[in-house]
Parts: C-alpha cells; structure tokens; sequence
C-alpha cells in the first residue's frame, strides 16, 4: 500500500475523529487543512477509502463525520449495462450501485446499503451490504432447450441473468415458447437463478403473445376469478323504481358523454344550462359504489388491480366489463344512477355555489371527440345530424375557454406532448404509428373533470373527514438547480426563491414555444417534477396550481375514485358518525400506497408496449428514408424524433464523415474537420439502419 496514501488517511481520520470537529463537505476540510485546489482530488480518494471502511460516514448532504456507516433500507433496480441503483425508503435520491458493489442483489429485491460517496451536486453513490428479501417471484421471457435441460432468457433487461430451468421442470415448454418461471433460487454473483416454468403464454410469433409478456411480467392481473365474475352478473342489473328512491332525478336535463370513438367504459356526463348571466355546470359520474359493496370480492378484486389499464389491443378492466361496459356505463337512452357536482359560475368562472347528490340521469347523445371538433369547426353536415345538441356543445366551449384562461392565470401547467396512438392489424402487428392529438373536444372534457374535482376536493378538506387526495409535489430543489443551469445555455432562466412556483415553470414552457429546444426543455421540466400520488394529506397540487384536488371522476377506470365514492355517499346520507370516520382513518393510507403504485405499474405496461410496437414497426422499413427533428443530442449521438412520434438514436460510431464533438453549451455535436453541426429542433433525412424489439430501440444512420 502507498504509504503517503496511508499517512494522509491518517492525518484525515484524526482530524475528523477530533473532539471539536463538526461535519463538513469536502471543501470545507480543504479549506481548514489549507489544501490546494489541484490537490482536492487526492483528498477526496482519502475521503472514499476510509468511507469504504466504514470508519466515516457521509450525509445526504454530503457532510462527513466519524462513525460507522449508517445501513440504510431501499429497493434495487438493475439496469442491463450492469450496474444498479437504490431506491431509499425515506425518498431521498436514487444512490448509484457500481457493478462490484451488488452484492448478488437481483431486481427488485429489498436491500441494506451504505452511501460510500456524496459528492455535492452528484448523484450519491453506495455499497450492498444485506439482501433483506425478494419481491420479484416470477419472470416472463423466452424459453431455450438445451440437451438435458433448458434456460430462459428474460423479456426485462433489468434480470441480468439467464434462468436455468432443471429437466422436468419446462411444463413441456419448446424453444421459442414465451413463459411464466416460478424462481426457487436468486443465484448469486457466480450462479445462475433457478425456476420452474408455470405458465405458457404462446409462441414468440404468435399474435398478442408480446404484450400478453409485458403485462404477466409486471404482474398484471388478466383474468378476473369465478368468484367475482359471478357477483359482477347479480348486481348488474338494470335501474328499478326502488333504485331511484331518494335520489335527485336529473333525467330531463340536456345530458352528453363524450369520449374517444373506441371507449365502451364511458363514467362520466356533462349538461351545461345559463341562470341568467351565469353557468350552471353539472359533472355526473357514474354510482358504481352502488354495485361494488365494500369489501365485497369485486370490491377486493378492484383494489388489487388499482386501475383500468390501455394496451394498443387491450384494455384490461379494474372492474368485470359486465359492470365496466354495462350497467356503470352511462350509455344513452338508459336509466343510469350517478353521483353529480352540480357547479354554479360566473361568466368569469368564478365559483358561485355547488352541489354534490345521489342522482338518477339519462344519457340524451353519446358523442365522440372527434364529432364534437367538427362541430367547433363548423362541419355542415355534422352541424344538420347533431343539431339537437348544437347550442349545448357551443355553450361547453365558451365556459371550457373561461375555466382554461383562469387556470392558466394561476400558473397551471400544460405538458402538451402528443401521445401515440398505434393500430394493429388482424396479426397484431402495428399496422400505423401517429400522433394522437388533443383538440378542443378533449380539452372541454379535461376542464369539466379537473373542475368537479378540486370542488370536492375542497368541501371535504374543510369537512375535515378522512379523504385521499391526488397530490403533486414541489419539485425538489436539487432537480430544479439542474434545470436552471441547463436552461441558462439557451438563454432561460427561472427565479428561483425558495421553492419554484408553477407560475415560473408556466412561462419558461411559453418562452420555449415554437423554438428548436422546445421539446427538450418542456421534456427536462416534466423529468425536474415529482411524479403525483395519492395521499391522505392534501398538500396540493403543484402542476395544476391547485390547493385542493382529488380523484371524483372515473370511478370504472380508478380505485381512488371508487373510494372517495363512498365517504360522500355515507356523508350525504348523515352515516359518517365517529366508528366510520375511524374506519376510513384506518384504511385510507394503505389504500393511497397501493393505488399509487399499481398506476406506476399501468403507466410502465403502456409505456413498454408502446417502445415494443415502435420497434417493430420501425423492424419492417429497415433501410427506408424518413424527414424528422433532432430532439437530443448528447455526447454518444443525437436523437431523431419523426412526424409519427418514433424516436431513433444516430450513434457517433456511424456519423462516419467526420469525428463529432459534444458542445455542452449549445447542446450539439460539431464535426472536428468539417465543422458540420447537428443541433436541437434541426430538420434531418435518416435512414432506418436497426430496429430491436426486444430492447425496444430504433437506430438510424444520415442520409
């Protein structure tokens, strides 16, 4: 060993273990030990060592002081190149697991971990030291055989392993076979996992058999149980007399759904009326606590799956579509219970009084976003076929566009990226890849919605019962502090004072508009958020600029909904005395966890689906030419996005006439002999050069 190495950790250690040390970042040691600044590296090697014998320990914040290091709990997440991350249970910043650091850890599994290194501003970095438990128990990939026994190789790159399945154990599995494994060994840093094969989903080639793997493998529910099934068939029964007691009987009111052409789950209607100069507005979602009993099987079965999730072939249902497309569905011309937010308003939107009641609607006109736009554009023909409803859908536009203003007016923020929208042929393959646009349609919907629910939001933050909320977080100081820098080299910046407001975030994305960084700005804005949730605390919602919101409106599609349901039913019927407020006290937070977590698991499954079906799309034009726009560029390539919303990667390797330099300040790669640049919002010609389904990436090379 070095032995200068050795002296200088001593002299640290001693300092630090002095009895009137108190903790410092590594610049302040540098300054009291007088070290010069070309020497700051050599101390923060010292510093590394003697955190990686545990004989100090370094903060979140970067302070080191003497101690053994903290074991701390969190989830691991692998990643394919072969490194990790830790997920803190106290919320704190992912920690960055080197490749020799693992332990043995496999994905998802619940770990102890030391931070061995915290540089300021840096991502913090650690060392397994436990492996607590494991919470992935099966894997979906494709199975291999082999001469005497079989492996299958995981669809998730983050298993970084193959899986050794023993003979007898491949359920009669052949190469090719997309399975379910059941893990009864984790391997180790020099084994293999072992399993057994429980579950055939098909041939790799066969039709659905991909997205069929995405949703097995995140462990999404597909089949609801006889048991459930079976109750959905005896509460789904059509409104009766008995039904309509005591409710509020809306069913001569002008009343409309509008929603996609495809959606058969429709849970929520509009009518719209003028008292005078102001608007009375009322929001009817469908009662579907009044066929899902509290903890009843469909009521269990609804919790477990959280939410409705959307696939590019598939819905799959948080509730049995005897419910979902049936009796909870408010279809037109049938009798349909519903909870209704009637809203009186201002012509300058300003909330009057409101109203919240059991009642009983019906449906006078299905519509279509589409079928509403033509109207708004003045189609001839749709304006003659919908006449009937015409004035009503002009009023809707004329209250959305004074609802819109005045949040926008509050520093509301609008992300308006187009999702994607993908349509596959008879074989599942994806047939067109477009945009999926929002137009005013969906905007007038979207208004309503988030309307009715910041109203009951805030009744019942001030009835003070127990609630859940949907909440957005400030975005955390560290992020925000990235994002102004970045910012500040195409001439942005966002004031900052102690916490950022919606409002500075607003007009930043206004600024951006219509520029070449547009999308990467509002891009690195979103990734600068905290992710929203639900909550039993209501601390607001930042990217709405809203004090109060909550989840009231789709009650087919959500559990959140479904369950605040019901504290307003019991409220409105005077049986939320002390036993039931205890009761929802009790449950609510469990209740907020599990929601929350199975959206992120829908959210991933659409997402995964949809970088799939890219990749295959894009699989069939190998070698075809497309026009699109550089949305990134960073020092191993340059990012192309299409019109069709694919997006590919122009790796460095194959820029082949000439060697390209990263320019962090403009954000562009620069020819060294040439002087050719390639920068953001730049038009390019690309040619498909690879697609992997698999890895769900595209690759392009310049034309």
């Amino acid at each position: 060993m070095d032995q200068t190495f050795e002296k200088r950790k001593k002299v640290i250690f001693d300092f630090i273990s002095d009895d009137l040390y108190v903790p410092m970042r590594i610049r302040e040691i540098a300054a009291v030990l007088q070290i010069p600044r070309e020497q700051r590296e050599d101390l923060k090697a010292v510093l590394d060592a003697l955190t990686e014998e545990g004989k100090i320990t370094i903060s979140k914040r970067g302070k080191y002081s003497r101690g053994h290091a903290q074991r701390l709990k969190g989830t691991f997440q692998a990643n394919a190149r072969g490194f990790g991350f830790v997920v803190p249970e106290d919320g704190s910043g992912d920690v960055f697991i080197g490749e020799e650091n693992l332990a043995g850890a496999f994905q998802g599994d619940e770990v102890e971990f030391v931070i061995t290194s915290a540089p300021s501003g840096r991502r913090r970095e650690g060392k397994i030291v436990g492996i607590l438990s494991h919470s992935v128990t099966r894997i979906v990939g494709l199975y291999e055989k082999s001469r005497s026994f079989g492996f299958v190789r995981p669809d998730n790159q983050r298993y970084l392993k193959d899986i050794y399945i023993p003979a007898g154990k491949e359920m009669g599995a052949m190469t090719g076979h997309k399975v379910v494994v059941e893990l009864f060994s984790y391997g180790g840093e020099h084994a293999k996992p072992e399993g057994k094969v429980v579950e055939i989903l098909g041939h790799k080639n066969d039709p659905g058999t991909d997205i069929l793997s995405v949703v097995m493998d995140l462990g999404i529910r597909t089949e609801f149980p006889e048991k459930v099934l079976n109750q959905a068939e005896r509460v789904g029964k059509e409104v009766s007399e008995a039904d309509r007691a005591g409710r509020m009987d809306l069913r001569d009111w002008q009343t409309v759904t509008i929603d996609g052409e495809d959606a058969k789950d429709l849970d929520d209607a509009v009518t719209l009326t003028r008292e005078g100069e102001n608007y009375r507005l009322g929001v009817h979602i469908a009662d579907v606590t009044n066929y899902v009993q509290e903890n009843s099987a469909l009521d269990r079965e609804a919790l477990e799956r959280g939410t409705s999730v959307y696939l590019a072939d598939r819905v799959i249902p948080m509730l049995p579509r005897k419910l979902s497309n049936g009796i909870c569905s408010l279809n037109a011309g049938e009798d349909r219970l519903a909870l209704s937010c009637i809203m009186t308003l201002s012509p300058a939107g300003e909330m009057l009084d409101h109203e919240i009641a059991e009642t009983v609607i019906r449906v006078d006109r299905r519509m279509s976003y589409h079928g509403v736009q033509k109207i708004l554009d003045g189609d001839e023909e749709e304006l003659r076929e919908q006449e009937t409803v015409v004035p009503l859908i002009l009023r809707m536009k004329e209250l959305s566009d004074i609802l819109r203003e005045k949040r926008g007016k509050r520093g509301s923020i609008d992300f308006d990226f187009p999702e994607t929208k993908i349509l596959l042929d008879a074989n599942g393959k994806p047939a067109e890849i477009k945009p999926y646009e929002r137009n005013a349609a969906t905007e007038i919907i979207e208004d309503f919605m988030l309307l009715a629910n910041e109203t009951v939001a805030e009744e019942y933050f001030w009835r003070d019962v127990p609630f859940l909320y949907r909440i957005h977080e400030v975005p955390d100081e560290e992020k925000i502090r990235q994002l102004s820098t970045f910012i500040n080299n195409f001439g942005y910046h966002i004031h900052v004072r102690n916490e950022v407001r919606p409002k500075e975030i607003q007009k930043l994305l206004a600024k951006a508009e219509g520029t070449p960084e547009e999308a990467l700005i509002s891009r690195l804005a979103l990734r600068s958020m905290r992710q929203a949730r639900y909550t039993t605390e209501n601390t607001g919602h930042f990217g709405l600029a809203a004090k109060y919101y909550t989840h009231f409106t789709s009650p087919i599609r959500r559990y959140p909904d479904l369950q605040i349901h019901r504290i307003i039913k019991e409220n409105l019927r005077g049986r939320l005395n002390e036993e039931r407020t205890a009761h929802y006290a009790a449950i609510l937070p469990k209740v907020a966890v599990q929601c929350s977590e199975r959206e992120r698991t829908a959210e991933e499954a659409e997402r995964e689906v949809i970088r799939m079906k890219k990749a295959e799309y894009m699989r069939e034009r190998l070698g075809e030419e497309f026009e699109g726009v550089i949305s990134g560029v960073a020092k191993w390539g340059v990012y192309v996005e299409l019109p069709n919303t694919v997006e590919g990667l122009v790796h460095v390797a194959d820029m082949w006439d000439d060697h390209y330099e990263f320019a962090e300040q403009s954000y562009a790669l620069i020819g060294q002999h040439t002087g050719k640049i390639y920068k953001l919002g730049q038009t390019v010609r690309v040619r498909v050069s690879g697609a992997d389904k698999v890895q769900r990436t595209v690759n392009f090379e310049f034309t």
